[in-house]
């Protein structure tokens, strides 16, 4: 229901910016400018859903082998003791468990294209226990969240970009982004447990001090790395763990005599069929998203917070970043192209340039992974998905600007 009144709403302001720039502007090309921006959004939703069918075709087939080798399976044993308080909709020792630890893990890794098809595996086999298969049941919204609050531990992508835009040391946004990225995580996850009431216990919170200690740890490692080689380790150690998981999957299939080949085939066919049904969700959202910024609501509240924000006395350095925080939820692609507009602007080594790496890097893009999922199951009825996503959303945000200050400020 809210992702219903927010997907109402994108166009509803724009319709309106538009009305309005009419009437008192005279600004008869803002028509223009939204309808093809419709247009230009459409193409892309169908560009991404391309873009997609050949990772989700390999990765679902990779992981139909690690299925029939029983590699899903261990992995879900083995975090099962924190998973099934987090979960407790899901049985023990369910395929969706390993397939949750898969996504996690490859999201905290920042292996984007690894992540995705794992995390719709999962959402299939969550899809098998729902009673009610347009809802979103609690272990789903659960899960939607984690993705949302976006941890990770290597944001190798933000460091390319940064390295690519002449900052004197690309990597030192590595620290502030994984501050932010954490207490986005922790307040999500903490909000919807008691949301589902969900007890946390010695346990959990074992797990989460667990979880706690593997970042402080990786902080400390990167922290003693020149710093041209932060990227370079960090990549290394990426790849070398995804290839390491494909092997695993597949010896797991040589060990269990099954034709690894065949199982491969019918995993793909999966992946193409999953990349085929989210193309009317991804056309649905980015439509939406991309008229709404045509139609300059989104320069306009960020001229308004500029404005408020001056009138107090309060410092207006981080407004310059806002335009990446407001499109972070929205687009990843859209909130990419506000991160390097800045750095182009002000350039990559500035305070504002810095906070909106801090910013991009906090969390992943909301609605994005909302229409995803969600549309690869075909649940219609999201429930509260939506609004703890964004809390966490807002917390990575205001997470970001503190750390930004204590670093750079």
């Amino acid at each position: 229901m809210v992702l219903n009144w927010i997907w109402i709403a994108f166009f509803a302001v724009a319709f309106l910016m538009a009305v309005g720039k009419t009437l008192w502007a005279g600004d008869l090309e803002i028509w223009s400018a939204i309808i093809n921006s419709s247009f230009e959004q459409a193409a892309f939703a169908f560009e991404i859903s391309l873009g997609l069918t050949g990772v989700l075709t390999l990765w679902m087939g990779i992981m139909k082998i690690g299925e029939r080798g029983g590699v899903i399976e261990f992995f879900g044993r083995l975090i099962s003791p924190f998973f099934s308080r987090l979960f407790p909709g899901i049985p023990k020792g369910h395929p969706a468990m390993g397939a949750i630890f898969m996504n996690i893990s490859a999201n905290m890794l920042g292996l984007d294209n690894a992540a995705t098809p794992m995390g719709l595996r999962a959402m299939q086999e969550m899809q098998t226990l729902n009673q009610q298969k347009d809802t979103a049941t609690d272990a789903m919204i659960m899960f939607l969240v984690l993705n949302s609050s976006g941890l990770c531990l290597v944001p190798i992508s933000i460091m390319m970009y940064r390295a690519q835009g002449g900052a004197a040391n690309p990597t030192d946004i590595f620290i502030p982004i994984l501050i932010a990225t954490t207490v986005a995580t922790l307040v999500g996850l903490t909000a919807l447990c008691i949301k589902q009431h969900i007890r946390i216990d010695r346990v959990l919170c074992s797990w989460l001090a667990g979880i706690a200690a593997v970042v402080g740890g990786v902080v400390w490692f990167f922290s003693t790395l020149p710093a041209d080689k932060v990227e370079l380790y960090s990549t290394f150690g990426a790849n070398v763990l995804l290839f390491g998981v494909i092997m695993t999957f597949i010896g797991a299939g040589v060990k269990k005599r099954i034709n690894v080949y065949d199982t491969f085939i019918e995993g793909a066919k999966d992946g193409f069929r999953t990349a085929v049904m989210i193309i009317p969700y991804l056309v649905a959202i980015l439509v939406a998203i991309g008229m709404f910024r045509a139609s300059g609501a989104l320069d306009t509240l960020t001229h308004w917070v500029e404005s408020g924000v001056g009138a107090l006395g309060v410092d207006t350095q981080w407004v310059g970043a806002l335009p990446t925080m407001l499109m972070k939820p929205l687009s990843g692609s859209g909130s990419c192209a506000m991160m390097l507009d800045v750095m182009k602007a002000e350039g990559a080594d500035a305070f504002v340039s810095r906070l909106a790496a801090c910013v991009r890097g906090a969390t992943d893009t909301t609605f994005y992974i909302l229409a995803v999922y969600f549309g690869s199951v075909g649940v219609m009825k999201t429930r509260y998905a939506a609004g703890y996503a964004l809390l966490a959303d807002i917390s990575g945000a205001v997470a970001a600007v503190v750390t930004a200050y204590f670093f750079w400020g």
